[in-house]
């Protein structure tokens, strides 16, 4: 699937509005645009270059997921350093893990699926915390 592919399944989920800054699509639910459930980048900018975006063709998909989620899929906080400019595979966020926010470059075979899911996780977050907030 390809960048346009992902924002078209994210753009049919209930309550998804979207907006572009700093070369991002960022994904949100309902009316109150502080915090993103999803966001893609195809180009590095002045905030964000680790992934070497400006490759051909490449795209990160960052979705924010549960705690239980984010651990299951890349663990706990690591001093190793992560090579943020490998091809589908799920990793924190360089700059957002604290937010339990995981990426992963142009997601392929079986992560197609995954990503599709962690996304409808993402979107599942969202909704609640909208409806905690009392907004419909």
């Amino acid at each position: 699937m390809t960048q346009v592919d992902f924002e078209s399944f994210v753009a049919g989920l209930e309550q998804v509005q979207r907006e572009e800054n700093f070369g991002y699509a960022f994904f949100f639910v309902g009316d109150d645009h502080r915090l993103p459930f999803v966001t893609f980048a195809d180009s590095d900018n002045d905030y964000d270059s680790v992934s070497n975006l400006n490759r051909e063709g490449l795209f990160r998909a960052n979705i924010s997921v549960s705690k239980e989620t984010f651990q299951k899929l890349v663990g706990g906080p690591t001093s190793e350093p992560v090579d943020y400019t490998r091809l589908d595979t799920f990793l924190p966020h360089p700059h957002y893990a604290r937010q339990h926010f995981v990426c992963i470059l142009n997601p392929s075979g079986a992560n197609i699926e995954t990503t599709k899911n962690l996304i409808v996780e993402a979107h599942a977050i969202a909704v609640h915390r909208l409806q905690r907030k009392g907004e419909k």
